[in-house]
């Protein structure tokens, strides 16, 4: 059990800790012994030599940390144009020392901070998502993508505690990925609610998100099912993304081993439901952590189908670099296991300025304003922190 002020100690000295969503409460990871940051030049000999350490603790045998989604891309060999933004690294990964166990509810809550600012700027209007929507519909309707996930990103300056905040949100919108990260000149916390991978032996599993419908006093769980089951366009989405995903893991798995495990269920958050499903499979004989994270990542879910084909279109159209969102959290262990998220509904706050981005999908029958208000619902949870 920690001391009722490690965690207010621990945020006020300049050493950096991860917090990180558990089955029980949250993982804290802190005691840093290398602090490596990915390049495209080095990621492939990070991924390969991380599971050739042997192991001393069990607790603290990984890595922990992020992959970027330009990162992501290039080592696919999808190529990201020159975009503006803040000039974030494009990934980081930590060696703990000393791993930790946090209660579900984190006490702490930062009375002192300045008042952070609370106006966001968006850097696509409505206006400019219709035009973008509108060239994606054609392309969808030429066959070169059946759907898409356009970005928008809110961006204010800020000084934030990012401890104080992400108490905050996991209070109002606990997430089964959520995590922070604190270091000295960046801060990242999230309530992703979607896992890409988790891999133990040779079982590997991933359970895509497709499918948002905002909450309202009159709907439930059963009720919100029941609008899905309905909805041409929601089901016609899900299907998609869960065949890509399926791909995905037949590329690395046995031959038939690939299997839905949940099919189409409901899941409650603050704001919003969404439609998920499990998918699991076994691996194939001698599959190794880099040819998994190739076939896994980016996402399918948050870029759109077919996977390759709709990243070169939107890094084509989009104008600014995306840095976390849509890359990957979690951790590789020395034994080859692996757990990463999908870095949805997050902050990054790097230097003073802080972005969100979020994202939505287009297909033949989506509508361009539903979509637009659907991101302002994803981001709002997260711009509320800053009121």
């Amino acid at each position: 059990m920690i001391k009722k002020n490690y965690l207010e100690n621990l945020n006020n000295s300049e050493k950096p800790f991860i917090i990180y969503k558990a089955n029980k409460g949250f993982d804290l990871y802190t005691d840093f012994s290398k602090k490596i940051i990915l390049t495209n030049g080095n990621i492939e000999k990070f991924i390969k030599e991380s599971t050739k350490i042997k192991p001393k603790k069990k607790g603290t045998d990984l890595f922990i940390g992020f992959f970027g989604y330009e990162l992501l891309n290039n080592l696919i060999g999808v190529k990201v144009k020159m975009q503006k933004g803040l000039k974030f690294p494009k990934g980081i990964f930590y060696k703990p020392e000393t791993k930790l166990k946090l209660p579900n509810k984190l006490n702490y809550k930062n009375l002192g901070i300045a008042k952070p600012n609370k106006l966001f700027k968006i850097n696509i209007n409505k206006f400019s998502y219709k035009i973008i929507f509108d060239k994606f519909k054609k392309k969808i309707k030429s066959g070169e993508t059946y759907q898409i996930k356009i970005c928008t990103k809110y961006s204010n300056k800020a000084k934030i505690d990012a401890l104080d905040y992400f108490s905050r949100l996991v209070k109002t919108n606990m997430a089964p990925e959520a995590f922070m990260i604190k270091d000295k000149d960046y801060s990242i916390i999230s309530c992703s609610p979607e896992n890409l991978i988790i891999k133990k032996n040779d079982l590997i599993t991933t359970k895509p998100i497709a499918g948002t419908l905002k909450k309202n006093m009159k709907l439930n769980k059963v009720k919100a099912l029941a609008f899905f089951k309905k909805n041409i366009k929601e089901s016609k989405e899900h299907n998609m993304i869960v065949d890509m995903e399926r791909s995905d893991l037949s590329k690395i798995c046995k031959a038939g081993s690939v299997k839905i495990i949940k099919k189409k269920i409901v899941e409650e958050y603050k704001d919003l439901y969404h439609y998920v499903s499990l998918i699991g499979g076994r691996l194939k004989k001698n599959t190794s952590s880099l040819d998994i994270i190739k076939a896994m990542m980016p996402g399918g879910s948050v870029i759109g189908c077919p996977k390759i084909s709709t990243l070169n279109l939107l890094n084509e159209q989009e104008k600014e670099n995306r840095n976390v969102y849509t890359g990957s959290f979690g951790y590789i262990k020395f034994n080859g296991d692996m757990r990463f998220n999908i870095i949805i509904r997050s902050i990054l706050n790097y230097k003073g300025n802080s972005e969100i981005s979020v994202a939505s999908g287009v297909v033949i029958d989506s509508n361009a304003k539903h979509e637009f208000n659907e991101n302002y619902i994803k981001a709002k949870a997260l711009m509320d922190l800053y009121k």
